[in-house]
């Protein structure tokens, strides 16, 4: 693991001069693994954008997220997504090996809810699933949904196969869970990827 320590101080000088856009935190690598606990780069980042009220997004698994609602209530445009690939916890350790458990990824959405805070759950990839029983879950506590597909399919065939799960790979079966997803969301903004 390289650790950016001098990120906030990067960040910091690159505000004074950048245009105002929206910041997207931990689109590729998770801002809130769990060594942010100890460094609090991430929170040090949030502080710096709360100074020039940059919009900001942030997409995290971790319930970490919640270390830092102090800073994230202040932002006049925020939104907190939460990645929830799978409602099978089973499925999740062998395809998201040591990420925080699914219930406390949803907990974690439900306690940003409850404090006002603009949420999102990113579904992606799409893993085996109930689609129903996942959209049931964490549908009273977002406010829009982003769903993608299994993009690096040859990396995960064998896992797939292995699991007798084959069928994930059929576009058709694919498509219908997706669909059967995105009704689980009604009334809510649906963005498929």
């Amino acid at each position: 693991m390289d650790v950016k320590i001098d990120a906030p101080e990067i960040l910091q000088k690159q505000l004074k001069r950048a245009k105002r856009g929206r910041v997207m935190i931990s689109s590729v690598t998770d801002a809130y693994q769990p060594i942010e606990s100890k460094y609090k780069l991430t929170r040090q980042c949030l502080e710096a954008l709360l100074q020039c009220q940059f919009p900001v997004d942030i997409l995290t698994k971790s319930p970490l997220v919640l270390r830092d609602m102090d800073i994230i209530k202040k932002f006049k445009d925020i939104a907190v997504g939460i990645t929830i690939t799978t409602n099978d916890e089973e499925i999740s350790r062998v395809f998201e090996p040591n990420a925080p458990s699914i219930m406390a990824r949803i907990r974690a959405l439900k306690t940003l809810h409850d404090n006002r805070i603009n949420t999102y759950a990113f579904i992606g990839p799409v893993l085996p699933m109930n689609p129903e029983a996942l959209s049931e879950k964490i549908s009273p506590y977002i406010d829009g949904i982003i769903i993608d597909r299994m993009n690096y399919t040859s990396k995960t065939l064998k896992i797939y196969q292995r699991m007798n799960l084959t069928q994930w790979f059929d576009k058709g079966f694919i498509d219908d869970v997706i669909q059967r997803l995105k009704n689980g969301f009604p009334g809510k903004p649906v963005t498929i990827c």
